[in-house]
């Protein structure tokens, strides 16, 4: 758990904005850790950015919290090792 919280700071202080797939990735990574498998209903049309990231977030669905969190720290490596912070 520290290594996640230690990864999702991290990832705010990068130098640049990653682009929009990785930040789909981390956000569904992120809620699957911390919430669990999707439990809202999906937006409307209307709202893109709310369903780009209901979209992510389901993607993770039935993923473990233990997967998800391993699977967002090693996804913020990669981003820190790309961006740099």
């Amino acid at each position: 758990m520290a290594d996640f919280d230690r990864a999702t700071e991290d990832v705010r202080k990068l130098k640049a904005r990653p682009d929009d797939g990785e930040l789909k990735e981390l956000y569904g990574l992120y809620k699957q850790a911390i919430i669990g498998d999707i439990n809202i209903e999906c937006p409307g049309m209307l709202d893109l950015k709310g369903k780009a990231k209901w979209e992510a977030w389901n993607l993770k669905k039935g993923l473990s919290t233990e997967d998800a969190m391993s699977a967002y720290i090693s996804k913020a490596k990669e981003l820190i090792e790309k961006y740099g912070i």
